[in-house]
């Protein structure tokens, strides 16, 4: 018996990293998953990696309110209902401060935090009361890094997001916490400054930064997306986990 038996999820950004690695995770412990993505071809191998079962792709900007529209419609029309949501869509920019324009800002922010918002206002109709809504942060929120204003000013907007939701949606029982995950050995995170060769001298300085001297896979990220999915964390809302190997805390 699987920890999401007969449950329906969706995950934002679920072609590659943390979001393909929760949809492994969900589908293995149960749920039917449905995933969007931007490319179409990053998708179709996320579901065949996941293995084309229980998994349905649909290709979405989660900064268009349109595409959000018609994810929504999808679920509908195939479920009926939704007991999770992955709001994991996100990018990752950094500007200092004299070089941010109107362009680098709205992206980041249409994407990290409009997306999210209207991601979730929309599919509230279909939630299912008592289900798990899980907004994938970063440690970003509470720190300062170089050139990450308005990167860490997204993360913090949604981690207050999760706290108002957490009490505007607890007569329906609907729990809301906020995963925040330290640096991450995904795709996104090897393409952080632009070459092959400024990544990995990066995440190099970032892995050592962390107290365990390493980089999270997105495997361990999404054992946690799941903990808050599932009943495991049947008592927990409002919260920001972070999975960040202590960078955070320390």
């Amino acid at each position: 018996m699987g920890k999401l038996d007969g449950k329906i999820a969706l995950i934002t950004g679920g072609s590659d990293g943390i979001g393909l690695a929760s949809a492994q995770e969900f589908v293995a412990e149960g749920a039917y998953v449905f995933i969007t993505g931007r490319r179409k071809e990053a998708l179709d191998a996320a579901v065949k990696q996941i293995g084309n079962k229980n998994v349905t792709a649909i290709q979405a900007d989660s900064s268009k309110l349109d595409d959000i529209d018609n994810v929504i419609k999808v679920i509908q029309e195939e479920k009926g209902k939704l007991h999770i949501l992955f709001a994991n869509a996100g990018i990752f920019r950094l500007t200092p401060i004299g070089s941010i324009t109107a362009k680098s800002y709205d992206e980041l922010f249409n994407i990290n935090v409009k997306g999210v918002l209207f991601t979730v206002q929309k599919a509230l109709p279909i939630f299912v009361d008592g289900g798990s809504i899980i907004i994938n942060g970063s440690n970003a929120s509470i720190k300062g890094y170089p050139a990450g204003s308005v990167y860490n000013a997204t993360k913090a907007a949604i981690r207050s997001f999760a706290r108002c939701w957490t009490v505007d949606l607890k007569d329906r029982k609907i729990r809301v916490n906020t995963l925040s995950p330290g640096p991450t050995d995904t795709p996104m995170a090897r393409n952080l400054i632009g070459t092959k060769e400024g990544s990995k001298k990066m995440l190099n300085l970032l892995a050592a930064s962390s107290p365990m001297g390493r980089l999270a896979h997105p495997s361990e990220i999404a054992k946690v997306a799941l903990f808050l999915a599932s009943d495991d964390s049947s008592y927990i809302t409002g919260i920001e986990l972070f999975a960040d190997g202590g960078l955070s805390q320390i």
